[in-house]
């Protein structure tokens, strides 16, 4: 497996273990619609949290959360329709970035709630 795929999936993992901690339901890793992929779908309070999970070994090119742009914004807002067809979910849904700096020196999460909303 290629570096970034490993720290990828390690992000992931630290990103389920935090959600998890903080008291999310997790329903789904790593859900494809095609050629769209959803990180993490989870469940709180009642909300639908479809979660993003960007990890980087630095932010010297800018925090990890600002790699979510507006292609990848409308390709989750996609397969979250797709998603709460498929499973004629009636929770309102939520899209949160959960941003992840992890190197030999630095482990830090960032959850964003609420990071940004479909466009009607």
């Amino acid at each position: 497996m290629a570096e970034h795929n490993e720290l990828g999936r390690v992000g992931e993992e630290m990103a389920v273990q935090h959600l998890r901690d903080n008291g999310f339901k997790i329903l789904e890793t790593n859900w494809r619609f095609g050629k769209d992929e959803i990180d993490i779908i989870a469940e709180k309070g009642n909300f639908l949290v479809i979660v993003e999970v960007k990890t980087r070994r630095s932010s010297v090119f800018g925090e990890p959360e600002i790699f979510v742009n507006a292609a990848k914004q409308r390709f989750l807002i996609r397969a979250t329709q797709a998603y709460i067809e498929k499973h004629n979910v009636s929770l309102e849904a939520r899209f949160d970035i959960v941003s992840i700096i992890l190197n030999s020196s630095t482990k830090r999460i960032n959850h964003l709630e609420d990071a940004f909303y479909p466009v009607l």
